[in-house]
């Protein structure tokens, strides 16, 4: 399961470092290809995560409980919290039903950290790379 762990954490920073080095289109700065750019990357952040948590739960570390009774326990049960605790983390939601306990307060810091600053990250690329053009004219 390691090794899923560390596929799973390489495709999450790759992903993370393509919104610097990836061309953009030229005089499109502000396109529906950029806003695609954004939830792709915010989905590929959310399974991640959700990921990282579900094979976490699955060998024994307890990484968030759950303030609902859920009848079925079982591996697509386990998915579907994590989930759901990946996005509503990531988008800096936070209901409270889904608490994240142990290691997972950390990966949940991590997590909200990185949906913080993504929209702060993309304007940032999208600014450079309108000055990069302005600059060569």
């Amino acid at each position: 399961m390691m090794e899923w762990l560390i596929l799973i954490v390489a495709i999450l920073v790759l992903s993370i470092v393509s919104v610097w080095t990836s061309q953009v289109s030229e005089h499109k700065y502000v396109s529906l290809e950029n806003l695609i750019v954004l939830i792709s990357l915010y989905l590929t952040m959310m399974i991640g995560f959700g990921l990282i948590y579900t094979i976490l739960e699955i060998n024994g570390y307890n990484v968030f409980v759950k303030n609902y009774n859920d009848i079925a326990g079982g591996f697509f049960s386990v998915l579907q919290d994590s989930l759901y605790f990946s996005a509503t983390t990531l988008l800096s939601v936070g209901y409270g039903d889904v608490i994240p306990i142990g290691a997972g307060r950390w990966l949940a810091v991590v997590e909200a950290l990185l949906g913080y600053i993504m929209p702060a990250a993309f304007v940032a690329r999208v600014v450079i790379d309108w000055e990069k053009e302005h600059m060569i004219r």
